[in-house]
């Protein structure tokens, strides 16, 4: 499983990667969606590269992030009450690993948006012009992914 978040706006942009963006669901800077790691969404990520962070997460990590910043319809916090009570889960917890193993998916949870809207990252980001292998935020993190998202929570 994939984590995605933008990182660079879409002005000037050329019209197939504001696309790419818009069908991953990233809407706006510092947006994060989670995606299963298919063929089909490996392309899509090659593609807009230069935009995004990525990188695999594991578990913790996405609990973490449902628990901080999961939102329900109506802009109403996720909480294990709401697993337990519209899922066979126990918590936010036992969820998290399912969706990592893909057992199942996000949009399983009924009004669980998909999409997360982060806070931009504490002490900032490097540089947004430049990779994280040359020590900027754009590209493949691996799984460092998890200290920016940490640091976005």
């Amino acid at each position: 499983m994939y984590a995605i978040v933008q990182v660079r706006g879409v002005v000037n942009t050329r019209r197939e990667i504001k696309d790419t963006l818009k069908m991953l669901r990233l809407h706006h800077i510092n947006h994060c969606v989670f995606v299963p790691g298919t063929p089909q969404y490996l392309g899509m990520i090659r593609k807009v590269k230069d935009y995004v962070a990525y990188g695999e997460v594991d578990e913790e990590t996405v609990a973490l992030l449902l628990t901080t910043r999961g939102k329900l319809a109506g802009d109403l916090a996720l909480t294990d009450e709401y697993v337990r009570s519209n899922s066979t889960y126990q918590g936010i917890t036992d969820f998290a690993k399912a969706v990592v193993v893909g057992e199942v998916k996000l949009s399983d949870l009924p009004g669980l948006k998909p999409v997360l809207r982060l806070h931009p990252p504490r002490k900032g980001y490097r540089t947004i012009k430049r990779t994280f292998q040359q020590g900027g935020a754009l590209g493949y993190y691996g799984g460092e992914i998890t200290s920016l998202l940490t640091r976005m929570r």
